[in-house]
């Protein structure tokens, strides 16, 4: 196993593959960066040289991936609840937010989404035990007396 950036690499994978371990890079763009190293697409990582493992750490530093990334794309999602759009209100309700119909087939974007409502929702407020203090009028805060002098 190689430990590149944080991340545990499989020494028996092929390099476009084994780039793909990281959160933020599809097959494409792990395709795109052994062309730009000149890495052939057949190569397995255990066959890679210093200098090369060397300047795929480079290119690999450059980019936003792993924990930047995450940091980045839940920062936009907050961004959209905040401003009161209507993908945040979707992200906000747990629902589906591309478009997609919600009459039978909206399970994982409830369970996708709804992390963001167990992650960053307010906890419930504490019922009162005890009966609040005694205010200085007998008919509480929200209501108003019936006439202008106080019974007793």
């Amino acid at each position: 196993m190689l430990l590149l950036l944080g991340v545990n690499l499989p020494d028996q994978k092929v390099v476009s593959v084994a780039l793909t371990y990281f959160y933020g890079i599809g097959p494409l763009t792990a395709r795109k960066v052994c062309s730009r190293l000149s890495i052939h697409r057949e190569c397995k990582l255990s066959e890679l040289t210093e200098g090369q493992l060397n300047q795929l750490s480079s290119v690999l530093s450059e980019m936003t991936i792993e924990n930047d990334l995450k940091r980045q794309v839940s920062a936009n999602v907050l961004h959209l609840r905040e401003i009161g759009t209507y993908v945040g209100k979707r992200h906000a309700m747990g629902m589906p937010v591309h478009g997609q119909r919600t009459r039978n087939n909206s399970k994982t974007a409830k369970k996708l989404n709804g992390q963001w409502l167990r992650k960053y929702s307010t906890p419930a407020r504490p019922l009162l035990s005890s009966p609040p203090p005694p205010s200085s009028s007998a008919f509480g805060i929200f209501q108003a007396p019936l006439s202008g002098r106080q019974q007793w």
